[in-house]
């Protein structure tokens, strides 16, 4: 076989490549065997024609197109690779020459990859990112964690007040008339949620148990029913009841009650610092990773993006997303109908960022390149064990469902966005510092 890569404008390339002629003599093989069993010729059983006489009968050029086919894919990544270019998308081939006993010749008009020069991708200057806990973030912790343990008490003869929440009956009329979804019974409403029109809630603070509110509101411009938007409207509610939040006191016995682990307050105010910190650190960690990342790639010199790779990108996420609600029973159809939404509508969402994340791919695998990163197989059965516990799958199994190829490219990229982030230095002032 030979190869000749001829580079053109952008990201396209012309691909000259040759099919010897005992890989064509496989190929016609392979075609003569498929199309036998169709034939019917007189003096022979279906299937048992001899070569001679079809060659003789149809002539061996009638195999050529399925010899092509069959034999293409295989020569056409052998030429990729001889070439070293990284292909996207579908090669438009074209054959050149099919002689009878010569080396048949074909040419592929290529999209690859865009060229990238690295700039700086190590000890990157990013912004400063605390992971210290302080006493507010403890005690805001605790305070959500009384409102989860909070009670509903209701109040009697007391006015209700923002946050409480009130048991009312409400009918809704535009011009004197009822009007569709503007009719309630025994609704619970909680005041200052903005659950309701604008304006609604607000009319409710101050009155009683037991009273009859007249609400006057507007519909807003965009309201959702194109019937009712901009117009006025009045609700008669009947308030029920009211009841607001009792919080439990902060005291050992709270601390007992939210976590069966710890025996006094403060024993659970340490539990929640080193959670905290936990949690600090890992926000932390990933936002390092992203400036880092985005600084990387920013210093790189990348040529135009090739929509076929932003395609591709797009066609992934979905993929994943999808897989990801199929793992919890949600088909494609029944997300779509769930969400009121279309592929088209899931495919404009994860459009946006494709670009990036392709670039940054390009970059990643561009320093795993220079750096020559190259996982050990213990790495490589490390990685497959921890796959096997996390999908819950034998480590057989994924295995063979994934390559060597797959595995050491995963663990590569990994190794190279780990360098990245570690290397990274928190010394680079925030836009408000740079602004004084």
């Amino acid at each position: 076989m030979s190869v000749k890569w001829e580079k053109q404008d952008g990201n396209k390339g012309q691909l000259t490549f040759t099919i010897t002629p005992d890989k064509v003599k496989e190929g016609l093989d392979v075609a003569f065997n498929r199309v036998k069993k169709s034939l019917n010729v007189p003096g022979f059983r279906k299937g048992k024609v001899p070569r001679q006489i079809f060659n003789k009968m149809y002539g061996e050029e009638s195999l050529y197109q399925d010899a092509l086919n069959a034999i293409l894919p295989e020569a056409y990544s052998a030429a990729v690779a001889e070439a070293a270019i990284k292909p996207v998308g579908q090669p438009e081939v074209s054959v050149e020459s099919m002689e009878k006993g010569q080396e048949w010749t074909l040419t592929a008009v290529v999209t690859v990859e865009p060229e990238v020069e690295l700039g700086q991708y190590k000890d990157l200057e990013v912004t400063p990112h605390p992971t210290r806990v302080l006493k507010a973030d403890i005690e805001g912790e605790l305070e959500n964690m009384r409102e989860q343990q909070a009670e509903l008490v209701l109040k009697e003869d007391q006015p209700a007040a923002e946050g409480d929440t009130t048991v009312i009956d409400f009918v809704g009329k535009v011009d004197g008339e009822e009007f569709d979804g503007g009719k309630g019974t025994n609704y619970s409403l909680v005041l200052g949620s903005h659950t309701f029109i604008p304006g609604f809630e607000d009319q409710l603070v101050g009155h009683k148990s037991g009273d009859e509110v007249e609400v006057k509101v507007t519909f807003p411009e965009d309201y959702q029913a194109e019937d009712l938007q901009g117009k006025d409207a009045v609700f008669e509610v009947t308030i029920h009841e009211v009841k607001t939040k009792e919080l439990p006191e902060l005291d050992d016995d709270f601390a007992k009650d939210v976590d069966e682990e710890v025996d006094s307050l403060e024993e659970l105010k340490a539990k929640v610092k080193d959670r905290l910190k936990e949690q600090k650190v890992a926000a932390a960690r990933e936002a390092i990773q992203n400036e880092a990342l985005d600084l990387a790639v920013e210093n790189a010199k990348i040529g135009d993006i090739p929509q076929a790779m932003i395609d591709d990108d797009v066609q992934r996420q979905i993929d994943q997303y999808m897989a990801g609600m199929q793992q919890q029973g949600i088909s494609p159809d029944m997300y779509f109908k769930l969400t009121g939404t279309s592929e088209d509508d899931l495919r404009k969402q994860f459009t946006e960022g494709s670009e990036r994340r392709v670039k940054t791919n390009l970059v990643l695998e561009a320093i795993v390149a220079k750096e020559e990163i190259d996982p050990s197989e213990e790495e490589i059965q490390a990685e497959i064990k921890k796959l096997a516990d996390q999908y819950k799958m034998d480590e057989k199994q994924v295995r063979a469902a994934l390559t060597d190829t797959m595995l050491k490219h995963d663990i590569a990229i990994r190794k190279v966005v780990d360098e990245i982030t570690d290397s990274a230095k928190q010394t680079r002032k925030s836009n408000k510092e740079d602004e004084k």
